[in-house]
């Protein structure tokens, strides 16, 4: 009986020594298959420590791959606590070269935690500042590396590029749109501590950072530098309260240029106010288009087949009726009888009101919905507005022959251009942008490409060249003559909007504006130019704004190799105008006989011979009358 008790004690033994034994195996078997990555690393953390090295921000660069926005290294001071042995004397010094007191310094350096990062004067370190730390030699006290967002161009493209804070995060414009992929990955270097957090004798383990992704813009850098001159000049010249310019591919809805003023230093924007750095007026400010909004009601009104331009007429006496209202024209008097092109020229407000009327409501507010006004474009920036339009249902006789000559509106600069653009692109409405591409930092190989995203088609490409025509002479024979370009094809709408305040409009106080387009006949880019109330002129859109957007369009003439033509409208000359001439073709000509063809001109020789064997200017160009001519002679 006792032995019986025996064996089965030993079995009951044995076999809880068997379970164990199960258990201890499985939990192995689980910890070192299941656990393991979990537990490695907690426990790697008890006694592995991280110095943190910033990845760089993603590049921004123009169409053409110059940097817009790029990064360079600084250097910041990193504690570990545990490893400062005299914590008295290294907060002192530190507090000495950091211009700090002593207690901030302390609190840092006595911190329980692993490490402590000093924020914020210990970040950006001056050359001769790191340099001063690094000879203190102090253990427990790191200097690491950290990337700075830096913009050559400073001010240039500000509000489309926007600014980053201390820790490179994006906080407005394309910085902050694409934070998400110009957001690098840190790095670290890794070394190991016992649990004092005593440094050990170990290797350390390096980290690299993996820097963001490349931003490709659809600015070219040569025409925005050449637009910034251009607003530098403006408020300079007439001392106006703001100015802007958007420069566009039509057929795209690429952005090429875009700025306002004021503008900002992006490197240095904690010296400007929230308001200056956060409002991107092509995209932010709305207002009354006035005038350049015609293109719309003329566009409408062709497609709706209501008027011919041609020999349709109409008589501005200077001012229409409309329930009790009366609308005037800028003209006192009026322009007369007029084709419905001459009212175009002449930007008479009482013909845009029998256009609209031809047109109808109903229709003109579908028109003015279907090229994207109302609603924000989307281009991809933040603090985009979508402007107002009068309700259908609340829009009175009044109300709709305002609207037919852009007041009592209100809209954006970048839905202007976007619409204009697509009045004169065939018909078709895109959606603007500003980021063309996203490319792998290292290797710069193409990520992810964004094509053209077209909207709808508005008008037909009959109505489009039409109204290119009509635009053309506007330039040519009307209020826009101070954009003509003598040798290139060169339409646009001048503008004249009355501001509001208090519900009253202003009085000498007007936003003037430009929207043009070259070559005429098949356009490669849109210019918009609005300034806010310039002091000391006459304030017309046609005596300020036209001849800004001119320069800008001579400017981009050459940055962007548009071919002259000689195809376009003569200009209709009044006595202060430069008159141009056509220069007739003396080559292969005798001497005398071009001499003769060439009455007027100054001309200088060059060469031996009898005979015109090359000229300069060529032929069949517009030159200024009395200009010099020079002929090669030959045989």
């Amino acid at each position: 009986m006792f032995f019986n008790d025996i064996h089965t004690r030993i079995r009951y033994v044995f076999l809880v020594v068997i379970c164990l034994i199960l258990i201890v195996i499985v939990r192995v078997f689980v910890i070192q298959v299941f656990q393991y990555d979990k537990l490695s690393t907690l426990a790697d953390s008890l006694w592995s420590r991280k110095l943190p090295i910033a990845a760089d921000r993603g590049l921004i660069v123009d169409r053409n791959g110059k940097e817009l926005a790029t990064n360079i290294t600084t250097t910041s001071l990193v504690l570990i606590p545990n490893q400062i042995a005299d914590k008295k004397a290294v907060s002192k010094d530190l507090a000495e070269i950091l211009g700090v007191t002593y207690e901030e310094m302390f609190s840092h350096v006595s911190k329980k935690t692993s490490i402590e990062r000093v924020h914020p004067e210990g970040r950006r370190l001056s050359y001769e500042t790191a340099e001063k730390i690094n000879n203190l030699n102090y253990d427990g006290v790191y200097l690491v590396k950290e990337s700075k967002r830096y913009y050559p161009y400073a001010s240039a493209l500000s509000h489309v590029l926007g600014y980053v804070g201390i820790d490179n995060q994006g906080l407005s414009g394309l910085e902050l749109y694409y934070d998400d992929y110009l957001t690098g990955e840190d790095g670290a270097i890794k070394y190991f501590s016992d649990g004092k957090g005593n440094r050990l004798e170990l290797s350390e383990v390096y980290e690299a950072p993996t820097s963001g992704i490349t931003i490709q813009t659809t600015i070219d850098l040569d025409l925005q530098l050449a637009v910034e001159n251009e607003l530098d000049n403006v408020i300079s010249k007439y001392n106006a309260e703001h100015a802007l310019a958007i420069v566009m591919d039509p057929d795209t809805g690429e952005v090429l240029a875009m700025s306002s003023r004021p503008n900002f230093d992006s490197n240095n924007y904690q010296d400007y106010t929230t308001e200056v750095i956060n409002r991107n007026l092509p995209i932010w400010m709305t207002y009354e288009p006035g005038s350049t909004f015609k293109i719309i009601t003329l566009a409408s009104a062709i497609e709706e087949k209501v008027i011919d331009i041609f020999s349709d007429m109409y008589t501005d006496t200077g001012a229409i009726g409309v329930e009790g209202a009366t609308l005037h024209c800028w003209k006192h008097g009026g322009h007369g009888t007029q084709t419905f092109l001459q009212v175009t020229e002449n930007s008479c407000n009482p013909g845009f009101v029998v256009m609209g009327q031809k047109v109808g409501k109903e229709k003109l507010m579908e028109y003015i919905a279907n090229f994207g006004f109302g609603k924000k474009t989307n281009i991809d920036l933040n603090g985009e507005s979508s402007g107002i339009m009068f309700k259908l249902e609340k829009m009175g006789p009044v109300e709709h022959a305002t609207t037919s000559f852009g007041q009592g509106i209100s809209v954006t600069p970048i839905q202007q251009v976007t619409a204009v653009s697509a009045v004169i692109n065939g018909g078709i409405l895109y959606q603007p942008k500003i980021v063309k591409a996203l490319n792998e930092s290292e290797t710069n190989t193409l990520i992810k490409e964004f094509g053209n995203a077209k909207i709808r088609q508005v008008i037909s490409k009959e109505t489009s060249n039409l109204v290119r025509y009509a635009l053309e002479s506007v330039v040519a024979n009307g209020t826009g003559r101070n954009a003509y370009i003598e040798n290139y094809r060169v339409g646009g709408k001048t503008g004249t909007a009355q501001k509001v305040s208090n519900g009253k409009y202003m009085i000498g106080n007007y936003i003037l504006s430009f929207i043009g387009f070259l070559p005429a006949d098949d356009p490669e880019i849109v210019v918009y130019v609005a300034v806010d109330n310039p002091k000391g002129v006459s304030q017309y859109g046609g005596t300020v704004s036209a001849p800004i957007a001119k320069n800008i369009m001579q400017s981009a003439i050459e940055i962007l190799d548009i071919k002259p033509s000689s195809k376009g409208m003569p200009k209709e000359y009044n006595w202060l105008d430069t008159k141009y001439v056509v220069v007739p073709n003396v080559v292969g000509k005798d001497l005398e006989e071009a001499e003769k063809l060439l009455k007027g001109f100054k001309i200088e020789y060059t060469g031996k011979g009898s005979r015109v064997i090359y000229q300069s200017p060529q032929a069949n160009y517009f030159t200024p009358e009395g200009s010099t001519i020079m002929l090669m002679l030959g045989n």
